[in-house]
């Protein structure tokens, strides 16, 4: 999926990668990731599963427990910070992701 994000990206970064307002690219960069952070959370679908991945990563394990356990939904989730330090802009960067803000 990210490969597939990724070569829409690289258009709008051709196209829009001098734009006079780079505040768009920022918040639609922010928006992407943490939608993407929402998919992965959905995609780690039982409780075990997420704290299993979020100890992994390195989150402490009372935060873990509070995010694991969470009845919130995967995008209110990516609001308090244990999954922006387990899923961080690096991560997807590894995955192949551009980001928009660092051209133009």
């Amino acid at each position: 999926m990210v490969h597939d994000v990724a070569e829409y990206l690289r258009g709008w970064i051709g196209y829009f990668g001098r734009c006079e307002t780079p505040e768009v690219l920022a918040t639609l960069e922010k928006w992407l990731r943490r939608r993407l952070q929402s998919m992965v959370w959905k995609q780690w679908k039982r409780g075990t599963t997420r704290y299993r991945e979020l100890r992994k990563r390195g989150i402490a394990a009372q935060d873990t427990a509070k995010t694991a356990g969470s009845s919130d939904g995967p995008w209110h989730l990516t609001s308090p910070p244990a999954l922006k330090i387990a899923l961080p802009n690096a991560f997807f960067a590894s995955l192949g992701l551009p980001e928009l803000t660092a051209h133009g």
